[in-house]
């Protein structure tokens, strides 16, 4: 019987994905753990693999394709035996075999998160091979567009689904791409599901746009990582109760080590360092440091429970073209600071080509934010959950102090803290920032 393959959900949370590159075509042989497809989610690109011996009967999504939901067949493999041409020929159907989701690299557990709106309905059947390819527009429907408009829509990176179709039926064609450009024929934005917040924006697009002389502006439509981070950080400001706490630290002691490391560094073959330690890299130690000193800070709300950490697992913001990401170092507390160094600089690369897995930026127990590179001095972050905590850090300069009745030059360094006030009270949390101004002034106390 032929094997429907269906698009893999590569992360908890991931609901749709657009089908980037077929690596086979229909007629080849694979076997299992050949990797058939590139998948992107609105953080990375995936390779994914299949998980049957057959032939490629049928490709049912064109590389592509944007917004396929989860579970949808993508293609028909047909067995060993089998007649390639039958298993290409049958419509995919759940009765045929027990549907088979191409397999992704194993994600690590999620962390408990917030509960959920309730799930979408089921997504339709794939469209018989002879229909027009069809892609999930979220609003339930199906949204039918020639091959030209996929490729136009994807070099302008608009989704296809959010352009009005003025073709036959409804489908999208090269025209309806083109007037998306200069933001004509896009639909309005989904009404929020059920669950969701009842805030209402205030402004809807057609009065801000009506405040602009027309020809003024252009409209660039929103990409998946950037709507994903807009909803993700609109829960957090409106669910989780915030709280900010501002700390200065004397950073001359780390300044101090951080040079004498640097320069004590061993050297590869070609004479360069094997590492070259940050402030940044100083950063997450302590911050991981601290929360081992005050547990009852490690920790992520839930409804059902507080749900206490026993390791540091420290997220760092890294910004990527469209967006950021938040790449975790496992167990912080436990590494070396060019440990840290180094892993960090290898997701910062792979984070900005979208090639980190969702175990490697999903979970954590605290994020870092760090904004001093850009000359800023105090700012505040949105708390990201599952995490109770993120740390907000500013620019080291020096400045003037007074010690002992005298005006003294140091180098300092402000910090905040934001913090989920369901999970640590003030008093708590000026014990967390007390404990890292501690550790940041005082590095050689994060060695022991």
């Amino acid at each position: 019987m032929p094997i429907n393959i269906l698009m893999p959900a590569l992360s908890p949370t991931m609901e749709k994905g657009n089908l980037a590159k077929w690596l086979k075509k229909e007629g080849d042989k694979v076997k299992s753990g050949d990797v058939i497809a590139e998948i992107e989610t609105d953080k990375a690109t995936m390779e994914v693999e299949a998980i049957d011996e057959g032939t490629i009967a049928k490709i049912l999504v064109p590389e592509g394709t944007q917004d396929v939901p989860v579970n949808d067949v993508i293609a028909v493999l047909a067995g060993e035996g089998e007649d390639v041409k039958a298993a290409g020929a049958a419509k995919p159907s759940a009765s045929a075999a027990p549907p088979k989701a191409a397999e992704a690299p194993a994600a690590a557990p999620a962390a408990p998160a917030a509960p959920k709106a309730a799930p979408a309905p089921a997504a339709a059947p794939a469209a018989p091979a002879a229909a027009p390819a069809a892609q999930a527009n979220g609003q339930g429907g199906r949204v039918f567009s020639s091959p030209l408009a996929r490729r136009l829509a994807k070099d302008a990176g608009i989704q296809i689904s959010a352009i009005n179709g003025t073709g036959p039926h409804g489908r999208v064609v090269a025209r309806d791409v083109e007037q998306a450009k200069s933001g004509k024929g896009l639909k309005a934005p989904a009404a929020a599901p059920s669950g969701a917040s009842s805030i209402a924006p205030t402004m809807s697009d057609k009065q801000i746009l009506s405040l602009f002389e027309p020809g003024s502006y252009e409209i660039i439509p929103h990409d998946g990582m950037r709507r994903t981070i807009a909803q993700r950080l609109t829960a957090s400001i409106q669910n989780v109760p915030h709280f900010f706490l501002t700390i200065d630290c004397d950073i001359g002691k780390l300044m101090a080590a951080r040079e004498e490391i640097n320069a004590a560094a061993p050297k590869d073959k070609e004479k360069k360092p094997l590492y070259k330690i940050s402030v940044n890299d100083f950063v997450i130690k302590a911050m991981a440091v601290a929360l081992q000193k005050i547990p009852n800070c490690n920790v992520s709300w839930t409804e059902s429970g507080m749900v206490k950490h026993h390791h540091s697992d420290v997220g760092v913001a890294v910004a990527m073209p469209g967006g950021l990401i938040t790449p975790i170092i496992r167990k912080a507390e436990t590494k070396t600071l060019s440990t840290i160094s180094n892993e960090m600089k290898d997701f910062a690369a792979r984070a900005r080509s979208r090639k980190l897995k969702p175990e490697e930026y999903q979970g954590g127990t605290t994020a870092v934010s760090n904004l001093g590179m850009y000359g800023i001095s105090h700012f505040t972050a949105v708390i990201n959950p599952p995490h109770a905590t993120i740390l907000a850090v500013g620019t080291s300069e020096e400045r003037p102090v007074v010690r002992g009745g005298k005006i003294e030059i140091a180098h300092m360094m402000s910090v905040t803290l934001s913090c989920d006030h369901r999970a640590i009270d003030g008093a708590l949390g000026a014990e967390l920032i007390g404990a890292f101004k501690q550790l940041i002034e005082n590095p050689v106390m994060m060695m022991v």
